[in-house]
């Protein structure tokens, strides 16, 4: 089979393809799963500078999200059989083609999607929802504050509060990729760089926002501060501007307010049960078409460090995927 390698801490080119043996048969309590697409994430960039907070000794092979299709279970498996499409989840290697994977890291691929936007749901849309759901405790009517709402995760939390019913005001660096924002749902699109907090207050009536997520961190997380409403709540997603804010406790105090940091694989790992709910709510939103991954890039396996490239250029708008048809 063909596996990407991250094969030294580094950009785009530390990415080899290799031929590696297929798995063998499966196991009691295995399935092997053939995947066709797979998800491409930034995180995955990170891993690869060893920029994150999970750290794979080179060479590995990275990834945290694929679909494709069971090949065979092994003995005690009862919950899936060959022919399924499926959802797989890594930490890292999900770039090659074939896996051996427990069954609790499989979810049925949602009828609505093709083997490439499954690939791009899962961690996008779990992240959106232990952010907006778990944590950040979003009700109908309140206003949330997406910020890096053109990427995988801040789409996806766009669309999760609006079927949520929340008013959503969303931020990005770039005009043309804020159009796909407001087509995807949000009643307003404002641009992230420098004072943003003068037209929140101004679309929200003064009051501020009750919620932020925010992946940027740095002078975003900043400003997000001085427009929240009274017990508003910022959740942090990352830090892609590059510097963790410190938060002013005074801003904080002033506004009864509350900091909230997410990290939605740990969260379900944690608290099986409660990721078990999340799962279950996700899939139904996908299967009435609520949810839908939006993809703008697609390449094959063997150019997945131009995905990396794409990326790093941040030309994508919602998910790179890796696809052979």
């Amino acid at each position: 089979m063909r596996a990407v390698v991250c094969t030294a801490l580094g950009g785009p080119e530390v990415l080899d393809l290799e031929r590696r043996p297929d798995p063998g048969p499966p196991g009691p309590g295995q399935v092997l799963v053939r995947t066709r697409a797979w998800g491409v994430n930034y995180v995955d960039v990170l891993m690869c500078r060893g920029g994150y907070q999970l750290k794979p000794d080179p060479p590995f092979v990275p990834g945290l999200e694929a679909a494709g299709n069971v090949l065979a279970v092994g003995e005690g498996v009862g919950d899936w059989q060959a022919g399924d499409r499926v959802i797989t989840s890594h930490r890292p290697g999900a770039f090659q083609d074939m896996h051996l994977l427990p069954p609790d890291k499989l979810w049925p691929l949602p009828q609505r999607f093709d083997y490439a936007e499954g690939a791009a749901f899962r961690s996008a849309a779990m992240t959106a929802y232990h952010s907006l759901v778990d944590r950040g405790r979003l009700e109908a009517g309140e206003t949330v504050l997406v910020h890096g709402a053109t990427g995988g995760v801040g789409l996806a939390a766009v669309q999760l509060a609006k079927a949520l019913g929340a008013i959503v005001i969303a931020t990005g660096g770039n005009v043309e990729k804020l159009k796909t924002v407001s087509a995807m749902g949000a009643d307003h699109v404002l641009p992230a760089t420098g004072r943003f907090r003068d037209a929140v207050k101004d679309l929200t009536g003064g009051k501020g926002a009750n919620l932020v997520y925010d992946p940027i961190g740095g002078d975003v997380f900043d400003e997000s501060t001085r427009c929240l409403a009274w017990e508003g709540r910022i959740i942090v997603v990352g830090f892609v501007s590059g510097r963790a804010a410190e938060a002013k406790t005074n801003h904080l105090l002033i506004k009864g307010a509350s900091v909230i940091g997410i990290r939605a694989g740990e969260g379900a790992r944690q608290n099986p049960a409660r990721g078990a709910q999340s799962k279950a709510a996700l899939l139904a939103l996908a299967d009435t078409g609520t949810l839908t991954p939006h993809i703008s890039h697609r390449f094959p396996l063997a150019k997945a460090s131009d995905a990396f490239r794409a990326i790093d250029a941040r030309a994508v708008i919602g998910k790179a995927v890796l696809a052979d048809a």
